[in-house]
């Protein structure tokens, strides 16, 4: 059984940074593609940031402020978040998928998920 906790998220003010981590448990991700997508109060869940082998990708919001990283060794994800916005508060989710594909679907594993709150 594949397990997914997140943890990392809070409150910060507009400008701020916060990291999240996913730790995985149950399988290695060492060949897994990774993924954050994140859903604000009365919207649909949104991809934010993959990673698989040598690859990372984004979404064009978060282009440039984001960055996702893995730590094999440690079978854990990362979000790293600079620049935050007031557009940026979401529950964020980590997921996984046993084999590479499309970014935007597909994921067989998902975590609880996260709350970002950015105060303006």
């Amino acid at each position: 059984q594949v397990q997914l906790v997140e943890s990392g998220g809070g409150l910060v003010q507009t400008g701020g940074s916060l990291r999240l981590s996913c730790a995985v448990s149950g399988r290695t991700i060492e060949t897994y593609q990774m993924a954050w997508f994140r859903q604000a109060p009365g919207k649909e869940r949104n991809f934010v940031a993959g990673i698989r082998t040598g690859v990372t990708y984004y979404a064009d919001s978060v282009k440039g402020r984001f960055t996702i990283s893995r730590d094999n060794a440690k079978n854990t994800v990362y979000l790293q978040m600079n620049g935050l916005k007031p557009e940026d508060t979401a529950v964020y989710y980590c997921t996984a998928r046993p084999t590479s594909g499309t970014w935007y679907q597909g994921y067989s594993y998902w975590g609880q998920g996260t709350q970002v709150t950015v105060s303006s």
